[in-house]
This record gives C-alpha cells, structure tokens and sequence, in this order.
C-alpha cells in the first residue's frame, strides 16, 4: 500500500502555451487512514483542454489551482484500504483526484464505476465528462433534429468524435474538421458524411458553401477563431450554436481573433449557447443508459491516445494544444 503520493503540482502561472518549467513532479505523504475515508491507487488519468483556464487567475466557473499545491482532474482507481461501508479493497472507481498517483479521500469524493466489461478508462471519455458533454450538446442544448446538417469542430478530439457519432446516430447529417490526414480519414470511419483538414483549406468559406449548400442547422464550437467565423455565414435562420469550447484562444497572449461577423446572429435570429456540462451532470444516468449499450455492441467507437507514466501527464497536457491525440487523451499509471 502506498505511504507516498507522487502529484504533479503547479510551480507558475503559464503565459501563452505551458512548458514543463510550469510543472513539478512531488512527493507528498498520504495522510492516516479516517472514519469515513478510502486510500485510491490511480491507473488512468485524465487530460482536458478545460485544465488550462484553471491555470490563471482569471474568473472563471471553476476556481485556479492552486500554486504549488496538486492539481486535480478525472482519474480511474482501484480502492487500497477502506474505512466506509460502501466501498472495499479491489473497487474500481472515479474521482476528480487526478495529476497524481495515490490519495486519500472521503467516500463523498467517489463514484463506483458501473458492473460493465468495458474498460475503465473509457469512463473518462467517451462514457464520462467528454462524451456526456457532447450528448448534452445536441440533445439538451441544441436539440439537433433528424435530416438537419451539424458541423463540428475538433471533430477528431474527445467530445468531437462523441458528437459525429451521437449525430448520426440521430439522424443527422455531419461534417466535421480537423487538422490532419489521418483524423479526416478516422472520421470518416466514424460515419461523418465530409470532413474539411483545416490546416489544408484556405478558404474556410468557400469549403462550407460547397460541403452545406443548403446551410448549417447546428454547429458544434469547440474552437474559435476562423471557423467560427465560416459557420456564421453559413448558419440558416433560427440556426443554433453549442459553444463548448475556443481551444484556439486557452493559451493567446493578446487579442482573441474574431468573429467578425457578429451581425450573422441578428440577422439570420442564430441562438448561441454556452455549455457546461455540469449543468446537465442530473441526465447522466440517461446518457449511459443510451450510450453503454451501444459501446458494448460495437456501434460506438473510442479511440484513445494513452502515455505511459506520471511523469508524462505535463507533456501528455501540452500535447492537447499542439494537436497530439486522437479521441481521449489519457495518461496510464503501472
């Protein structure tokens, strides 16, 4: 059993992309075991886009880490030692008490994960966080329709290939984007109808006008920037944006780019959401009771892009920004 937890603690506030300078690897002594406590051995820890914000100080939904002190973020364990009657030695559960190896916890803290032959981390992705907030996405926010055209952007990321696949599986038409050959061919093995590599198209506007003659119902945001700007001219009246994420402005050290184009929502009534997954977190229940079955039946895909060790995570977070992974970025722990 371990006496020792190894974290990865935040040093500095990282100005523009983090470097591993920002990061530190430290051992931390667990405390005694309590009355209503379990000791967790972390094997899957999850990285996330979302982490960033929680780097600076700036006001957010959820308060900065703290400097020095261990980062948290989801993570996969297996219960060490117990002093509550609802969890015993050899449990699989989850916890926000990720970036580190071992900790020791109130029982509040812990989710034990469903009786599934499933692999436990794929409730990280796309049976946790991410693909929960894809499902909310389309279905509680912007109520996707059956025959309506969804562009998604990140479309080869976490939440991206939940939401192509959740989508088609509605019923709808997707064109997703990425910045690769080998995303735009995956996706396309996902059941995306098209699939534009950014990286590779110089004029945004033009593909989408060729891709959705007709116009776009439903854009999924998980970018910002250059195709946020597209897709507002291609939006039909009363079209819906689920604005999830702006990866491309998390690490700007100046002005953010765009829109530019804003007068789009007035003028064709655009209805833009944000979403917080949190916000939904009371129909999870019902998103595994969709989506478990179908991962067991092989009519939904996860891929994952796993490092090996704790001293990956930092690089493992970097990596997100500069395009590294395919679905779920994960770090495993022996």
């Amino acid at each position: 059993m371990n006496a020792i937890s190894h974290q990865i603690q935040l040093l500095r506030r990282p100005t523009g992309l983090p470097t591993l300078e920002d990061f530190a690897l430290r051992d931390v002594p667990l405390p005694a075991l309590q009355e209503g406590e379990v000791q967790v051995a972390n094997q899957w820890l999850s990285v996330d886009p979302y982490m960033r914000g929680r780097m600076s100080e700036a006001k957010s939904y959820v308060p900065p880490f703290p400097l020095n002190g261990p980062l948290d973020g989801g993570a996969i364990g297996t219960v060490q030692a117990s002093r509550h009657p609802d969890f015993k030695v050899g449990d699989k559960v989850s916890s926000m008490l990720g970036w580190r190896d071992a900790f020791v916890a109130n029982a509040a803290q812990l989710t034990r994960l469903p009786d599934t032959t499933l692999p436990p981390q794929r409730f990280l992705g796309a049976l946790g966080m991410p693909g929960m907030t894809a499902w909310a996405g389309l279905h509680k926010v912007a109520h996707l329709k059956a025959g309506e055209t969804l562009l998604v952007s990140a479309a080869s990321g976490a939440v991206g290939t939940m939401a192509v696949q959740l989508a088609k599986q509605a019923g709808a038409r997707v064109i997703g984007s990425t910045g690769s050959a080998d995303k735009v061919a995956y996706l396309k093995t996902l059941g995306a109808d098209a699939v534009i590599n950014y990286r590779e198209t110089p004029d945004l506007d033009a593909e989408l006008a060729r891709l959705a003659p007709e116009g776009i119902h439903v854009y999924f945001e998980n970018v910002g920037g250059a195709m946020l700007d597209a897709a507002l001219n291609h939006l039909v009246v009363h079209g819906r944006i689920v604005l999830c994420g702006l990866i491309e402005q998390y690490n700007s050290n100046g002005q953010a780019s765009g829109p530019r184009n804003l007068s789009q929502v007035i003028r064709k009534r655009i209805l833009m959401q944000g979403l917080l997954v949190s916000d939904h977190w009371q129909h999870y229940g019902a998103f595994l009771a969709e989506a478990m079955p179908a991962f067991e039946a092989g009519t939904l895909q996860a891929e994952e892009t796993v490092s090996e060790g704790l001293a990956s995570m930092s690089q493992a977070f970097i990596g997100l920004f500069q395009g590294r992974n395919t679905g779920k970025m994960l770090v495993r722990l022996p």
